[in-house]
């Protein structure tokens, strides 16, 4: 995604929803919970598309499968509403040999009012709800991870990454495998090569906000940090050196070589601050 896309996003700080309702605090609350199990073999693909609030978790699988657990809150006036939010909260699965889909449903879901009438519709629309992922994988496979506001944590994969957030703070323990992640607002703690270095692309970039970034020793890449506004770069990583002799670090650029050069490593922050940082396997 371009950087110029993600702060046009930040600014409308929106995630896609019918009516576009500000969330109010209700009075009676309600906690489903959903398991569900889904036969996955490794090298396939699997997508989340989260809910407007909510973490997503993912960790690896003990065999060939998908394993979900949805833990769903929802905020209502009365036991009437909170019957209909429960109906239509929740998520949907959409399931091939090589892929699988969830995708987080409720109020934001186009569409998902169109039987009922309008002012009720707007009233459930305005009430407060969330959806919490945690969901195994297969440890080989891809990942693409779209939310709006909540936490993300994704650790022991080995496979490519992409990520989209709103706003979340984002732990990413990466074995292997391309990356790109874009969060609006908040911070991402990513460490590259957790079992030792493997060469693989990253593309990271926060609007607001802060990356940490590890790296193994005698990792090779060729690795630019940018801060695009305000803010610094803070580098404690020995060894590399400019890319150009011409062009020296600064405390908001760096176009370094680490090791033999490599594959493209990039940070991107518009206004924060990016942390460069060894880490013992």
């Amino acid at each position: 995604m371009p950087f110029l896309y993600l702060i046009a996003l930040f600014a409308l700080f929106a995630y896609p929803a019918q009516g576009q309702a500000v969330k109010q605090t209700a009075g009676i609350k309600r906690t489903v919970t959903k398991t569900e199990r889904i036969p996955f073999g490794a090298g396939g693909t699997v997508t989340v598309a989260g809910a407007p609030l909510g973490a997503i978790r993912i960790k690896p699988s003990a065999g060939n499968e998908v394993v979900i657990n949805a833990k769903i809150e929802i905020q209502a006036d009365n036991e009437a509403e909170l019957a209909k939010l429960t109906e239509i909260t929740g998520y949907i699965t959409e399931e091939s040999l090589s892929r699988i889909a969830i995708t987080a449903v409720g109020a934001h879901t186009k569409g998902i009012f169109k039987k009922i009438p309008k002012k009720t519709a707007a009233k459930l629309a305005s009430l407060p709800y969330s959806i919490d992922f945690e969901i195994e994988v297969p440890k080989y496979c891809d990942l693409v991870l779209n939310g709006g506001k909540g936490d993300l944590t994704v650790e022991g994969l080995e496979g490519s990454l992409s990520v989209n957030f709103i706003e979340s703070a984002a732990v990413i323990r990466i074995i292997s495998g391309a990356v790109n992640i874009t969060v609006g607002q908040g911070s991402v703690d990513i460490a590259l090569g957790t079992k030792g270095w493997r060469a693989r692309t990253a593309d990271v970039s926060v609007a607001k906000g802060d990356i940490i970034a590890s790296f193994p020793a005698n990792f090779s890449a060729e690795l630019d940090a940018v801060i695009l506004r305000t803010g610094a770069i803070y580098n404690i990583i020995e060894g590399m050196t400019p890319r150009d002799r011409k062009v020296e670090p600064t405390e908001r650029l760096m176009q370094m070589k680490a090791g033999v050069g490599g594959p493209r490593v990039k940070f991107t922050v518009g206004d924060g601050s990016i942390r460069l940082l060894p880490f013992e396997i």
